[in-house]
């Protein structure tokens, strides 16, 4: 198949990139570079042995994004591009709105102009909001965020069901992952953001390669066993690969269909300080700072539907994740 993948040179897109690729597909990238960088096309290619097709084009633009689909015979979008910081959004609303929503009503026009009806959507585990128990399942309502970045997860999906019931033979499969941290094993992928990162993985990172002068972990005083938040971290390659099930999934189904990408396990902030500690032998300076906006205290999914239906379960260990990252950020 021919597979656009917008947001496609960023950290996530750029693995699963790799698996399509890998897995015999042809992977046409759009990227506007606002939070990745066009080296890492040279990488995807120095990997799987041939260079994606790449057109720096942000999603926004129909005109320009209309001529990816007239030069490329495009089979399925997954859909990764926008801005993704939980953080950032509560003090910049407007301008996530503004782009995550423009430019999946832009890119599902263009769709429907040539004639494209397989999407796989990246979501998260934010639009169950924080009425909803954990492990969150997908039959929850998924209605409710704890911060604007969320909210356009709650509208697009929305959007994306409307369009379905309106478009009987389109599929859209709504992909709420977790928290993806970890590295390609070849140590020339990773989670590398412009600027000083927003995630916590890269910025643990850059603390122990010096970069940074030390973490902040925001809050111990949540109601969780060592006060700090406990998040479903899975490595990215795992994620990845679950991208290349959902697309499968719809190469077979129409409609709309969510399903939970995690590890089911919740771990905490400084636990995960300490693994990353023990498995790099690494001692990481670090401060408790105040609550951050928009987080919340605990959440971790079950993936058992992700496992019944479409064959995917999380492989890869913690200390897999940590050493990979490391790995990375220590060669980059």
């Amino acid at each position: 198949m021919n597979v656009l993948v917008t947001g496609g040179s960023g950290y996530i897109g750029s693995h699963t990139v790799v698996e399509l690729m890998t897995a015999g597909h042809e992977a046409i990238i759009v990227d506007d570079l606002s939070n990745s960088k066009e080296c890492v096309v040279s990488r995807i290619a120095s990997i799987c042995g041939r260079k994606p097709s790449f057109y720096r084009i942000n999603c926004t633009d129909a005109g320009k994004l209309a001529r990816v689909f007239v030069e490329n015979d495009i089979d399925a979008v997954i859909h990764f591009a926008g801005y993704k910081a939980v953080g950032e959004s509560v003090t910049t609303p407007l301008a996530y709105y503004r782009n995550n929503i423009d430019s999946t009503l832009t890119l599902l026009e263009v769709m429907e102009a040539y004639g494209c009806k397989k999407l796989v959507f990246s979501s998260s585990a934010t639009v169950y909001g924080p009425e909803n128990p954990h492990p969150y399942r997908e039959d929850m309502p998924a209605i409710q965020s704890a911060s604007p970045y969320g909210w356009t997860k709650v509208m697009i999906e929305r959007i994306l069901t409307d369009y379905c019931t309106s478009k009987p033979d389109f599929c859209a499969v709504l992909l709420r992952y977790f928290n993806p941290i970890g590295s390609h094993t070849s140590g020339l992928l990773g989670d590398d953001p412009n600027g000083i990162p927003n995630n916590l993985m890269p910025y643990i990172a850059r603390v122990a390669a010096g970069q940074l002068e030390k973490l902040t972990i925001f809050g111990n005083d949540y109601r969780t066993p060592d006060g700090t938040c406990q998040r479903d971290y899975l490595h990215v390659v795992d994620l990845a690969v679950g991208h290349l099930k959902a697309l499968e999934y719809a190469q077979d189904h129409e409609g709309v269909e969510a399903f939970n990408l995690g590890t089911g396990k919740g771990i905490s902030v400084l636990e995960l300080v300490k693994a990353f500690e023990t498995a790099n032998s690494i001692s990481l300076p670090y401060v408790i700072g105040p609550r951050r906006a928009g987080d919340l205290p605990a959440f971790w999914a079950d993936a058992s539907k992700a496992k019944n239906i479409l064959g995917w379960e999380a492989k890869l260990s913690v200390e897999d994740m940590c050493r990979s990252a490391w790995s990375f950020a220590s060669s980059s």
